[in-house]
């Protein structure tokens, strides 16, 4: 037995846009004919009534209810080389944005203080840089890293092309010139070190950053002691893990038993009192 439903939804006009403004002309009955000849109620091309908006299709970021995607874009690369200066046409060409959207950006981040301008000398442009002064850098420079600018398209890269091989991942640090630091732990499966150097290569090109890896064994992830220089730096406040155990379908190696572990669980079964 089919229900009918109470009311239909009406189709609504997508965000920003505008219906063309209705005529004011008489409505023609229901089979009146019209100029074309053709019977029946007119309607509208859905086409004619709404046009869809032409939006660069992109992954929804952690950070996306503190900054605009074009505000997220002109960070990444300031924050990347912090001391670099910058002219305005630099910065959209390396974001990807369109002249007219960057100027718009950049005025809202030097009005607000994130990054400054400085005064042209005799035949230079001006240019743009990340404020260190502003109040709030060291907290919007970390929620970058952790976001958008560092810490996610890391990991996107990792699940994507490696998610049957690295079992945890971290971003240990970042040095002054934002270079980073990253440990990849693998599974049984060892990443292709040919396809790791090519995926890196394609991820420093695209977040504008140098990327120093290690890549070792989950065994001997577990065997690090505290004077081990990779386990200091995993337990500095600074270190992120962005991929946790479980993340990926990498399956832990298979250890080896030796000979005396190995009659240790005979002789434990045979002591064993039988039912």
């Amino acid at each position: 037995m089919s229900v009918q439903p109470f009311y239909r939804p009406q189709p609504t006009a997508l965000v920003g846009l505008r219906h063309a403004p209705r005529r004011n002309t008489p409505r023609k009955r229901r089979g009146e004919s019209r100029q074309d000849g053709s019977k029946g109620p007119r309607r509208e091309s859905f086409d004619n009534a709404v046009r869809p908006v032409d939006r660069t299709d992109r992954k929804m970021s952690a950070a996306d209810f503190l900054f605009a995607p074009e505000v997220q874009k002109l960070l990444m690369v300031a924050y990347a080389a912090p001391d670099q200066p910058f002219s305005s046409s630099e910065l959209a060409k390396r974001s990807k944005l369109e002249p007219d959207d960057a100027a718009r950006t950049l005025e809202h981040l030097v009005g607000s203080g994130i990054l400054k301008r400085s005064k042209p000398k005799a035949d230079e442009a001006e240019t743009i840089s990340v404020d260190r002064a502003f109040i709030f850098h060291d907290e919007l420079r970390n929620i970058a890293l952790k976001s958008f600018a560092a810490a996610e398209p890391v990991r996107s890269m990792l699940r994507t092309k490696f998610k049957d091989s690295v079992m945890r991942a971290f971003i240990l640090q970042e040095d002054k010139d934002g270079t980073l630091e990253l440990l990849v732990v693998h599974g049984q499966l060892v990443p292709d070190e040919s396809a790791m150097k090519a995926a890196c290569q394609k991820l420093s090109k695209n977040i504008h950053r140098h990327l120093k890896m290690h890549v070792i064994s989950s065994i001997r992830f577990n065997s690090l002691t505290p004077r081990d220089s990779l386990a200091s730096k995993i337990a500095a406040p600074g270190a992120l893990e962005i991929i946790a155990l479980g993340d990926t379908k990498a399956q832990p190696p298979v250890e080896k038993v030796g000979l005396l572990q190995s009659a240790k669980k005979k002789l434990a079964t045979l002591a064993r009192p039988s039912a």
